[in-house]
């Protein structure tokens, strides 16, 4: 069973707590502060991995964790980056992660942060100050990024081959290509995707062996709702007929509206239209129907010929057909992907400004109870401990310049009433 759609459930790891430590050593007094940062948690990390043929795999594990950053540790000793996460996915996987963020990972060797993890804590040795010298406090590190991505894989062909159950795309496939799908004489044969090589004295071209279409396919009828997203990198379609079947220009028609349904512009790829089952009819028959055809479908058809998968007439020139009929491919460079790369630590704090991005909102909620908004006021809230005294001065402080303090008195603010700051909810008596 191809396993072409997969959501996990991904989890950056969380960054390490500053260290509080002090050097003591013999023979050197007020040694001071030196404790070190914490480390950065590891990402969750995409690879496309050419080996890869679905997203099986993740059928198995939905939940991926990054490894946590190591707590930093006296004498200035930072904590070891979180080990990375690294799932392995098949070339054509499409992601949906993270806060709207869209992946698209063909080439092998692409790689894509879905969950970033978390900063690491500041040691009391990034405290220390003229008028701080032995700060007793430190940061704590901040959780990594987590969050339910889904994943969807389409199929790297340069054709594909379309039509109602039982058209003869499997047959036809095994005669042009390697391949070695199921052939039987009932409907829905093919019951997923199949790919096959064909060859060509200066190159390749894969072709894919689509489940049959039938009317409503584009609303979940039938085998083909769920695989129609594998031809939407295909560059042309064969769209085969039996020529001998009961209603051919009504199977054709029918598989057309499908495809334009699907909404993804399949229906305006260059068209082959192949009269499969030659041999089941006499040739003057089939050259007939081939005129007729070639009539009918005008210039929305690059061409029209009969086949016959079983006696092997027209392949070559089927063959030949397809090869032409496959645009060369545009030379935009491959979608860009976010890499996972080393990261150093922050050298300063982050500035927290009263606008954009790192703004924040000050309410009223209640008889001196107040709430402040803004990610990076939560985030600063989050990487400290509240019920350590020095923390919480410093905290003041840095509110007071960034604004906040200001911001509360405009709407009625008094020392000692209670501020709540994301998940945190304290007194804050800042003093004149």
């Amino acid at each position: 069973m191809l396993y072409d759609q997969a959501k996990i459930y991904v989890e950056g790891g969380r960054g390490g707590d500053g260290c509080v430590s002090f050097r003591r050593e013999a023979h050197v007094p007020r040694g001071g502060p030196d404790g070190g940062d914490g480390g950065r948690g590891g990402d969750v990390v995409l690879v496309c991995d050419p080996s890869r043929r679905d997203l099986a795999s993740l059928h198995r594990a939905r939940h991926l964790r990054a490894g946590r950053g190591g707590h930093g540790r006296g004498k200035q000793q930072h904590g070891a980056r979180g080990k990375d996460k690294v799932i392995l996915v098949a070339p054509g996987t499409e992601v949906g992660g993270l806060e709207g963020r869209r992946y698209d990972l063909v080439e092998p060797g692409q790689r894509a942060v879905v969950a970033a993890g978390g900063l690491g804590g500041h040691g009391n040795k990034r405290f220390a100050s003229a008028t701080r010298q032995a700060p007793r406090f430190a940061e704590k590190g901040l959780e990594g990024e987590s969050g339910w991505i889904e994943l969807r894989l389409k199929l790297l062909a340069d054709a594909g081959l379309v039509g109602q159950p039982n058209a003869g795309k499997s047959s036809l496939l095994r005669r042009l290509t390697r391949a070695a799908p199921k052939v039987a004489e009932y409907p829905f044969t093919t019951v997923e995707p199949v790919l096959g090589t064909l060859e060509a004295e200066d190159g390749q071209l894969v072709l894919a062996d689509i489940p049959g279409l039938i009317e409503g396919a584009a609303q979940g009828a039938g085998l083909g709702h769920e695989f129609l997203a594998h031809l939407e990198r295909c560059r042309a379609l064969v769209h085969l007929v039996e020529i001998a079947g009961d209603d051919p220009a009504g199977a054709y028609d029918t598989v057309r509206a499908e495809l334009s349904a699907h909404g993804a512009g399949l229906e305006l790829l260059p068209e082959l239209v192949v009269l499969s089952k030659r041999d089941l009819v006499p040739d003057g028959e089939a050259e007939r129907a081939v005129s007729e055809w070639r009539d009918r479908a005008g210039a929305t058809a690059l061409g029209v010929l009969a086949v016959s998968s079983a006696s092997g007439a027209g392949l070559e020139e089927l063959r030949r057909a397809i090869l032409e009929a496959v645009p060369e491919e545009a030379g935009a460079a491959a979608p860009a992907a976010v890499t996972a790369g080393e990261q150093a630590f922050e050298a300063e704090h982050i500035v927290y400004r009263p606008v954009g991005e790192q703004g924040f909102d000050v309410h009223r909620v209640g008889d001196g109870v107040f709430e402040v908004r803004g990610r990076g006021i939560e985030l600063l809230v989050r990487r400290h401990d509240l019920e350590n005294p020095e923390a919480l001065a410093y905290l003041e402080q840095r509110l007071r310049e960034i604004g906040v303090i200001a911001a509360l008195r405009s709407v009625g603010f008094e020392s000692g009433d209670e501020v709540r700051i994301g998940e945190a909810a304290f007194e804050l008596d800042p003093g004149a």
